[in-house]
C-alpha cells in the first residue's frame, strides 16, 4: 500500500505528483465542498436566522460565504499537488481563454449570480415576472434562478436574464401592490351610488389595506357601459394574484347587486330604412324605352323570315 502511494503519477513543474497527493487534494476539495454547504445553511438558517435581516439577504450572504470556501479550498489542494502561484496565474489565463471562446454563456451567467447576490435586485421568496413567466424566487444558483409559478411548476431562468432583461419585482423595496379593478355598470346608474358600493366592497375585504385607502375612478365612457376602476393595496395574497381579484369582484357583484345597480351586455340599436316606393313606368321612363324596343325588335324579327 504504501508502494502504490508513492508512485509517481505525474510531474507538474519541479513537483511530482504521486497518488498520496492526489488522494490528499480530492479529500481536500471533497471536505471543502462539504463544508461550504454546511457553512452557507448554518448562517443563513441558525445564525442570521435570529436576526432581523430578511430571508434574501441571509441567503445572499450564506451563498457567498459559500463560494469563499470553495475557492479556499481549491487554492490548497492546488498547493498540495505543486501548483504555485505563478503556475496558477499562467493556467488561469489559458482557462481564460478557453472559456472565452466554448463557456461564454455558463461564465456569463455565474457572474450575474454573483451580480445578483451582491446587488439584490431579486431575493429568495420575491414576486418576480420574467417575460410571461410569474412565480416565486426559490433559489439563485450559480448558473440559473429556480423560479416556482402558482401551479407548483419551477421555471429554470438562466441568470443573465435577470441582469440583461427587463424584470418586475412585485416585492422589490415594498411589500404591497396596488390592483386595479375595472368594473363597468348600466349608463342609467349614479355614479355615486357605484363609488359607494366599490368601496364598500373594498372594505369588507380583509386583503385591502386601509392606508393607502382604496380609491374609485370614472375611467371612460364604453360602447355599453360607465368604465370604472377600483384602485386598492394589498400586502397579502402577493403571490396570488387571481385569488385576491376574485374575492374583491366577488364582492363587488354582491355589493352592486344590493343597491339594484345593474351590470349591463354588450348592445346595439339598429335602425332601419324604408326604401322608397318606385314609381309608375311611363312612357318616358327607361323601363318604358326598354320594353318599347323590345317589342320593336321581335316585330323586326318576324318582318325577316326568322324562324
Amino acid at each position: 500500500m504504501e508502494s502504490l502511494l508513492d508512485a509517481r503519477l505525474f510531474r507538474i513543474g519541479d513537483t511530482e505528483v504521486t497518488a498520496a497527493t492526489l488522494l490528499v487534494a480530492t479529500l481536500i476539495l471533497v471536505v471543502t465542498w462539504i463544508a461550504s454547504r454546511l457553512a452557507r445553511s448554518f448562517v443563513a438558517i441558525r445564525l442570521l436566522g435570529r436576526t432581523r435581516l430578511k430571508v434574501g439577504v441571509r441567503y445572499a450572504i450564506g451563498r457567498i460565504l459559500g463560494y469563499v470556501i470553495l475557492v479556499l479550498g481549491l487554492l490548497v489542494a492546488l498547493q498540495t499537488i505543486g501548483v504555485n502561484a505563478t503556475m496558477l496565474a499562467a493556467f488561469s489565463a489559458a482557462l481564460g481563454i478557453g472559456l472565452g471562446f466554448g463557456l461564454q454563456d455558463i461564465v456569463k451567467n455565474f457572474v450575474a449570480g454573483l451580480v445578483l447576490l451582491l446587488e439584490r435586485p431579486i431575493e429568495v421568496g420575491d414576486r418576480v415576472v420574467v417575460g410571461d413567466a410569474t412565480g416565486e424566487v426559490m433559489e439563485i444558483r450559480a448558473r440559473a434562478t429556480i423560479v416556482r409559478t402558482n401551479d407548483e411548476v419551477d421555471l429554470i431562468v438562466p441568470n443573465s436574464r435577470f441582469i440583461t432583461d427587463i424584470v418586475q419585482n412585485w416585492s422589490y423595496g415594498s411589500n404591497r401592490v396596488r390592483h386595479r379593478i375595472p368594473v363597468g355598470v348600466a349608463y342609467a346608474s349614479d355614479p355615486e351610488a357605484v363609488e359607494s358600493a366599490l368601496l364598500a366592497a373594498a372594505k369588507r375585504s380583509e386583503n385591502v389595506l386601509d392606508d393607502p385607502a382604496p380609491k374609485v375612478l370614472l375611467a371612460g365612457f364604453g360602447d355599453s357601459s360607465l368604465d370604472f376602476e377600483l384602485r386598492c393595496w394589498t400586502r397579502t395574497l402577493l403571490h396570488r394574484e387571481g385569488a385576491f381579484r376574485a374575492e374583491v369582484n366577488r364582492l363587488i357583484l354582491q355589493e352592486l347587486a344590493a343597491r339594484g345597480i345593474e351590470i349591463p351586455f354588450p348592445q346595439r340599436d339598429v335602425h332601419i330604412r324604408s326604401a322608397p316606393e318606385p314609381k309608375a313606368d311611363g312612357p318616358g321612363s327607361p323601363t318604358g324605352r326598354g320594353e318599347r324596343e323590345e317589342a320593336r325588335g321581335v316585330q323586326t324579327g318576324g318582318s325577316g323570315g326568322a324562324p
